[in-house]
């Protein structure tokens, strides 16, 4: 019974990024927006950093994808796309990241 009460945990963050509702996918769009998100990314293109349905891609079998995306953007992070480092965001709060993270998982090419 443990091992099915981990696996649960582990997929719940999975689980709640597709469970988004439109109208949060487009809030989550709209919080991207107002923090200069979408000034490094784009949905389908490559801009700076990776597009977010390239990420969704990379990372959809992995059960910790949220989470570890979370880590991203809280602190930064580089050498997972290229050279280019992608600068922490300290001033959003954990809701907000966590809302994006989940968000960046829902798109699709």
């Amino acid at each position: 019974m443990r091992p099915l009460f981990i696996s649960l945990l582990l997929l719940s963050g999975l689980a709640q990024a597709a469970d988004m509702t439109e109208a949060e996918q487009a809030s989550a769009k709209e919080l991207a927006q107002a923090n200069g998100c979408l000034s490094c990314h784009a949905l389908t293109e490559k801009i700076v950093g990776p597009a977010y349905s390239s990420v969704a891609e990379k990372y959809k079998a992995d059960a910790d994808a949220a989470s570890g995306l979370v880590q991203s953007i809280q602190y930064g992070s580089k050498g997972k796309w290229g050279r280019i480092p992608m600068p922490a965001h300290p001033s959003l709060s954990p809701q907000d990241i966590k809302t994006l993270a989940n968000w960046v998982m829902t798109v699709k090419k």
